[in-house]
Order: C-alpha cells, then structure tokens, then sequence
C-alpha cells in the first residue's frame, strides 16, 4: 500500500473556491487595458475620420484658401473661384517667344470632383494627420485632358511657332541702312509639347517651355549686329572724299547706300560696293569727271551723222569700291585715287554700230492750221521727240519725252476731249504727236507696249490705229525689238504734221482692217461742264480690228499676228446746260 507524499494535501472544498478567485483577479487587468485600447483606438479612428472629412487646416489651391471646409464647402469654393481660373489662357513659350493656349479648345478642364476626393481620402497615417491638422499644404488640382482636342490646339500653335531659318540681312536706301535680324529655324515637337502641358499645367502657374527642334542662322543675330555698328554705321557716318592730287570728290551718304550691298561670305558678314555706281556718283559734275567726250548721232543736212568720240582722262573704277570702304573706317574719310587715260562711254565704233542711216518709216496726217494755238503744241512736241535715240531693247515713253506737259514747259491750252466731250486743257493736240509715234512704232514692227485710242474717230488718223495722250493717265509707249537703234525725226509743214524714223530696217510689217462694224447712232447729250462746247453732232460711231503681221526681212524670224479691236462712240449733239 503505497502513501501519499508527506507535502500533499488533500483538496478540500473550501481549497477549490480560493484557486478561482485568484484566476479571477489575475484576468482583470487585462480585461481593463483591452478596453482602453479599444476605446482609444476607437477614440483615434474616430478623430482620423474626422480630420479626413476635413479640407487640411491651411489648403489652398490657385491661391484660394479652402482650409478647414469640408468636402461639400470646398467643392463649392473650388467651383465658385478655381474653376473660372482655370478657363483662362495657358501661357506657353517655344524657342523663347511667347504664346498661349486656350483651356477649353484644348479640352483641359479642372476634375473638382478628384480634386477634392484626394484632400478629404480617409487616413489614418498620424504624420499625415497632423500635417492636415497644422500644416500649410498646396493643392495640386486635378485635370480632365482630352487628347485629341490637345493635339488639335498644338497643331494650330505649331503653324504660328515653327519657321524657316531665314538669315539676317542689311538693305541700303534713301542714304541710309536697315538691318532685319536672322531668324531661328523652329520646328515644335507636337507630341511631346502635349505632354507637357498636361503634365505641368498649373492654374496661374509659370509659363511652360514646349520642346522643339531649332536651327540657328549661320551668322548670329550678335554677330551681325556688332557687324552693323561697326562697320556699317561707319560707312554712312558722313560724306567719303575721292582725292587724286589737287582733284578731289565727294561722295554723300546717299550714294554710297546706293553702291552698297550686304553680301555675307563664308559664314561671316561683309559689304560690297559697286565699282561702277561710285565711280558714275563720283564723276557726275566734279574735279573727277572725265573728259572724254562720247560720240552723238545728230541729223545734219537732213541725214544722221556721228560726231566722233575722243579719248579723256577719267576716274580709274577697278577698286574704287574697296577704297571707299577703307577710307570710311578713317578720320578724315579720305580715299586716294588715280585718273587714267580712257575711253569714251559711248564710242564711235558704238555709235556705228547702232546703224542708224537709213529712213525705215515715214508717216504724215494733216492738222487744222487754223487752231494756231495747237499747232504751238504741235511743233512744240515735234521739236522735243526729234532727235531722241532709242536703242536696242529700250522703250521709248511719249510723256517722259514730252512731260512736263505744263505752260512753264512751253505748252498752251486748247482743244481737248474729256470724258466724251470737247473741252480745253494745257498740251492740247499733243494727241496727233501721240497719233504720229503710234504710227511710225506700229509701221516699223516695234512691240506696242501701251496705248489708248480716242474715244471718237477723228477722220484724220487712221480708224483704229491712233493714240491719245493725258499727263499722268495715258501714255503711248513702244519697245525697240531690234538689234539697231532708232532715231525720230518729226516737223510740222503748212498742212501736214510728218514723222520718220531712221534707223536699219528688220521688219516686214503689214496689216489688215475688218472695217467699220457695229455702227451706232449718235444721240443728243447735255453737258453742264463750265467749258462746256456745243457741238451739231452728225458721225456715227462704230467698232474696228486692225491685224498686224511681221517678219523679219531676211526671213529668220516670223511674229504671231496680233489683232487690237476698239469701240467708238458717235459724234453726239452736245448741248450745254441740264437737260430740261
């Protein structure tokens, strides 16, 4: 039989109720800190639900302050003020311009509704929390982008943005010089423009710098610039002096602009003055000019004949230009030159080779004697065109001949048709003179350039093959298309204004008249003009085509026909005064 150990003791009911009561006491404790760390994380979660409903204590966005608001208040706020902010106009900048870019067209818009969802998002981040709670905090807001509307703005800027590399230039006029600066090849990324507008777009914010491609002008715009203060600005500071020996010349500032131009070489810029401009500036009536003496085709004896050039010292040009350039970097603006033994500008042999010397057209039509004082305008006219020399590929201009066309030209007034009706003006009849060159141009095959016929046909010239002239409107101009020069020899007779044309004859000219068609009425017109003339009226008026033909007499060489129609009205009974 075995026996308990001697420190056991039997368990007695009274010994099991004390074992309980002490598990009892032991498990309190920790019941009662469970439920302080539940309550105060309760306490906690509850706060931070709290904070987070809440915009941060010190939010603002665009500079708007909505701290502290709650998610519907700031939402309100946002839309009142922010929205409207963010409509207006996107300043951007390419290559250092600036541009800017509307919101809406573009399809960026403010979300109000994330904006204000990513301030009022449930944390529970302590730092957050307090940073919430205390902390200044800028909103970045968020933005609605349509893309394809993006893009269709960013096309739309890249055609205002984007340019050819255009190099600078200087131009020279009037005595003075105008310089353009160069101009950056630019060529705007479009997609990666996009891009960065939506990822950098802040209402308000600093203009965003778009990506693009650039090409620099070969000269720099500092470079030329210094190029013009330097040099330049030297140049036409003040009149150059050509000197050769006691003989000196001056040269303004206008005709030195006029010899210049900009010619950059090499990548770097430079000038060039024309030898030929200076040296005609130089020579015209100074100690420089040359004297040579040019040849002249004068009539004599009723013929053309050549006074003979001779030989002169002139101005040596080769050069003159770089001399110029020199002397104007100079103090005293002195070039130094020499004058050598030339040749007449226009030689002999020249004069000689023109060819004029033999009478190719001869053309006449009668004139009313009786109006003495336009036949004062007639030989008046006859006397200014005689002589006159138009060489091969020029153009002769009847009003640059005649003009001015004034009474302190030797003009007088008498009769002219104005608007249809008979009238006076200064240079009346110089219309037959414009009739006459028409004529002698037409017969020897030169190109008409410019001419109007009168509105009514006087029975004198040629129907359809005449000319008028007015001072400043209407002018009779032909064009020499041979290669021999031409001079006009015109007189006024007792009955007849004649014109010829010496030169060598190259054209086979003929030609060809419908003849009068469309005939129309005259009517009865009133004229309530000052100078108004009464006239009885009678001829009809009527439309006519003049075909010419031309080829060359050697037969190498054959014009297209040309025809030229023209309307005349009738000859009205003018009565003066308003119609009753």
């Amino acid at each position: 039989m075995q026996t308990p150990p001697q420190d056991s003791t039997p368990a007695t009911p009274n010994n099991s109720s004390h074992n309980k009561k002490k598990q009892k006491s032991k498990a309190k404790p920790w019941i009662i800190a469970g439920s302080c760390v539940v309550a105060v994380g309760a306490a906690y979660f509850g706060a931070a639900a709290f904070i987070s409903s809440q915009v941060p204590a010190n939010a603002s966005i665009a500079g708007v302050n909505i701290g502290s608001m709650n998610g519907d208040e700031a939402r309100a706020e946002i839309e009142r003020v922010v929205a409207p902010l963010a409509e207006e106009p996107i300043k951007v900048t390419v290559n250092a311009k600036d541009y800017t870019i509307d919101p809406v067209k573009a399809g960026l818009s403010l979300n109000v509704d994330d904006t204000v969802n990513d301030l009022t998002s449930y944390t529970v981040n302590p730092v957050k929390l307090y940073e919430r709670l205390t902390g200044d905090y800028e909103v970045t807001p968020e933005l609605n982008v349509d893309q394809d509307k993006l893009s269709e703005q960013i096309e739309a800027l890249a055609k205002k943005a984007n340019a050819e590399v255009t190099e600078g230039k200087i131009e020279f006029a009037n005595g003075a010089a105008k310089l353009s600066k160069p101009v950056d090849g630019v060529a705007l990324k479009n997609d990666e423009a996009a891009k960065k507008i939506s990822d950098d777009w802040s209402i308000g914010g600093a203009p965003i710098e778009l990506p693009a491609d650039v090409v620099n002008p070969e000269i720099s715009a500092d470079t030329l610039q210094k190029f013009y203060d330097d040099q330049v600005t030297k140049l036409l500071k003040g009149d150059v002096t050509l000197a050769s020996g006691d003989k000196k010349a001056k040269l303004s500032t206008a005709s030195i602009a006029a010899a210049t131009t900009y010619t950059p070489k090499d990548g770097a810029p430079a000038l060039t003055l024309d030898d030929k401009k200076l040296y005609k500036a130089a020579t015209k009536n100074s100690d420089l000019s040359s004297t040579a003496k040019d040849a002249k085709i004068v009539l004599k004896n009723g013929k053309p004949s050549i006074e003979e050039s001779t030989k002169g010292i002139s101005l040596e040009t080769d050069g003159l230009g770089a001399k110029v350039l020199a002397a104007s970097a100079t103090d005293n603006r002195t070039a130094e030159v020499k004058m050598t033994e030339t040749e007449a500008d226009f030689t002999t042999a020249d004069a000689k080779k023109l060819g004029v010397k033999d009478a190719i057209v001869d053309f006449s039509t009668p004139y009313p004697a009786s109006d003495t004082v336009r036949t004062k305008n007639l030989k008046a006219g006859a006397a200014r065109v005689t002589g006159v020399i138009v060489k091969p590929g020029e153009r002769f201009s009847l009003l640059n001949t005649l003009g001015p066309i004034t009474t302190a030209n030797g003009y007088f007034s008498s009769g002219v048709v104005e608007n249809g009706f008979s009238s006076e003006a200064v240079g009346g009849g110089l219309s037959q003179i414009s009739t006459m060159m028409y004529n002698v141009g037409f017969l020897a095959g030169y190109d008409d350039i410019t001419h109007k016929p009168h509105s009514r046909w006087f029975d004198r010239y040629p129907a359809g093959r005449e000319a008028t002239l007015w001072e400043g409107q209407i002018d009779m101009i032909w064009e020499n298309n041979t290669p021999y020069g031409v001079m006009v020899q015109a007189w006024v007779s007792d009955d007849a204004v004649h014109t010829r044309l010496w030169s060598t004859k190259y054209w086979k000219v003929s030609e060809k008249s419908s003849g009068k068609y469309n005939l129309t009425n005259p009517e009865t017109k009133y004229n309530e003009a000052e100078k108004c003339v009464a006239e009885s009226g009678g001829q009809k008026g009527f439309t006519i085509d003049i075909t010419r033909y031309r080829e060359a007499i050697d037969g190498s060489k054959k014009l297209p026909a040309e025809t030229k129609s023209w309307t005349y009205s009738p000859w009205n009974k003018i009565v003066c005064g308003k119609k009753p």
